[in-house]
């Protein structure tokens, strides 16, 4: 076995230790250097990291005893799941800034550096049809303009927002609070199987760990965490959604809510979040211009400064031929129809996509400018 996988299957026993959650598992690391290092550590050396008593202590030196990482590893691998401990050039950046990233990640899927600019919807499982419709109808507008779409998985807002991310051809990310030998909930298999293809589902628990109120309580910082913003679709005054809002604001995101009717329990918690500083959304439009100056300082493939993100991510071969013919000077349609030698509906239809994602403006005449 080589270095690498020695260091990785030492840091997988230290994280199934129970009792070692995130901020602990830090703690341990920072104090010790290495996984190995902590699991080689005596008890009374334990002992001296906060957050760690004589039980855990006792239970950490007796880690490799208890624990069969080889066997968690083989087990991925048989599932497709691969794992990212925190260091890795393939961890998520974003979750680098949060003050209690995971330590090590389940993956399912692929995270791509496109998956940087992102952003999280998310709402109560017992929605509304409206909570639905505008749930999937923003996730669609978002996934158009090259933007991924985080939630996490569960009935109700969190699944409409995938299912609009995928309609719309776009990338999903899904974290979810149990481990990923099994889906949950289990009518959602197809769902799970779909977001894997167009993107990612992540947890930062073993792959059998059943899912328990206090794991989803804890998943909340890891979508909130990958975002640039989250979005509350409608949320009850007691809705897990808004402890994901609560971690956004602590970790300097940007925190939005969809107003609903003044009588509907489900969006209560939605006009309280508006009513203590959040941005009103009534339209994708209102995300994006909160979210422009953020959206720059996100890093793309190329380690350029992704200011209109979808041109990191692929365009048609007709939105990109139309889009190299406008520049700063605005130029009407005929002169597109003449120059592109296309049909008059497919030009406009392309127009429309091209402004849709906010690359070009419309002018009168009518005439087009990139933006």
């Amino acid at each position: 076995m080589d270095d690498d996988s020695d260091a990785l299957g030492d840091l997988l026993c230290l994280t199934m230790v129970a009792g070692v959650g995130p901020i602990t598992c830090q703690a341990l690391l920072e104090r010790f250097g290495t996984a190995s290092k902590v699991l080689d550590a005596s008890i009374f050396k334990l002992k001296g990291v906060p957050g760690v008593g004589p039980k855990l202590a006792d239970k950490i030196v007796t880690a490799r005893a208890d624990n069969d990482p080889m066997a968690e590893l083989a087990k991925c691998r048989r599932a497709g799941v691969t794992l990212i401990p925190r260091g890795d050039p393939a961890y998520p950046p974003s979750l680098e800034e949060i003050p209690d990233p995971p330590s090590l990640l389940y993956v399912r899927g692929t995270y791509e550096p496109s998956d940087q600019l992102a952003v999280g919807l998310v709402g109560s499982r017992k929605c509304t049809p409206y909570g639905i419709r505008i749930a999937e109808k923003l996730a669609a507008s978002l996934a158009r303009v090259g933007i991924t779409v985080v939630s996490g998985l569960a009935r109700g807002i969190d699944a409409a927002a995938h299912r609009g991310a995928l309609k719309a051809g776009g990338r999903t990310l899904a974290v979810v609070a149990n481990g990923l030998a099994s889906v949950y909930p289990p009518e959602h298999d197809e769902l799970a199987a779909e977001v894997a293809a167009k993107g990612a589902i992540i947890s930062e628990t073993p792959l059998t760990q059943e899912p328990i109120a206090a794991l989803f309580l804890q998943r909340n910082r890891i979508i909130s965490g990958l975002c640039l913003g989250i979005v509350v679709v409608e949320a009850a005054p007691r809705s897990g959604a808004l402890s994901t809002a609560r971690h956004a604001g602590e970790q300097n995101r940007e925190v939005f809510a969809v107003p609903g009717p003044v009588d509907s329990l489900a969006s209560q918690g939605c006009h309280r979040l508006i009513r203590d500083g959040a941005k009103l959304v009534e339209t994708v439009d209102d995300i994006l211009e909160e979210l422009g100056p953020l959206v720059g300082r996100r890093k793309s493939v190329a380690e350029e400064p992704a200011t209109r993100p979808v041109v990191e991510l692929s365009l048609s071969d007709e939105e990109r031929k139309l889009l190299d013919m406008l520049g700063d000077e605005p130029k009407p349609v005929d002169a597109l129809i003449l120059e592109s030698q296309w049909k008059p509906s497919l030009v406009m239809s392309t127009l429309s996509l091209l402004e849709m994602r906010r690359l070009i403006r419309r002018l009168p005449g009518p005439c087009y400018v990139r933006v």
